[in-house]
């Protein structure tokens, strides 16, 4: 049996590892977040692109209606695979920056934006699909790269402010 000065020490201890744990998983889904938002609204700034490439122009109003549509319609799809794509990325780079913390926030922008790279091509080396139809050329996929980044260095500057270091 514990006395109270041990129980106080104990459910101190946990305290403080779950009050890390939800400061990493907040500053994780932030990260997330801002991925899934850019990747959705570069998805759909490219094909209003190019449907005034053809010749039907959309004002303001209308785009962004479409992008709302895009980012609400694409959570069921994209923002899981976004989530998951990060979280390997993530993890694979905290265990990087354990040896090389000097390179930090380069690692972790590089590990956002490899993450939705390797979404898009996986998916189409695996089953031939393409889901987001922005990634099926070069810029494209390049802007889906730049969401991944912001995504890192949301994570890294996030991880590196007050909020982070109150854990």
């Amino acid at each position: 049996m514990l006395n109270k000065h041990e129980r106080e020490a104990y459910m101190n201890q946990w305290t403080t590892l779950i009050r890390f744990l939800l400061i990493r998983l907040a500053i994780y889904l932030a990260a997330v977040a801002a991925s899934y938002l850019l990747a959705s609204v570069f998805a759909t700034q490219f094909v209003v692109s190019s449907l005034a490439g053809m010749g039907l122009e959309m004002n303001f109003t209308e785009r962004a209606a479409m992008t709302l549509q895009d980012i609400l319609g694409m959570a069921g799809m994209l923002l899981p695979m976004v989530a998951f794509g990060l979280l390997i990325a993530f993890m694979a780079t905290a265990l990087i920056c354990r040896y090389w913390n000097r390179w930090r926030v380069p690692l972790y922008i590089i590990a956002g934006a490899t993450a939705l790279v390797c979404i898009h091509l996986a998916l189409h080396l695996a089953f031939n699909i393409t889901p987001v139809a922005a990634a099926r050329t070069a810029g494209g996929l390049l802007t889906q790269a730049v969401a991944g980044a912001a995504g890192g260095l949301t994570y890294v500057l996030l991880s590196g402010t007050r909020f982070a270091r109150m854990a």
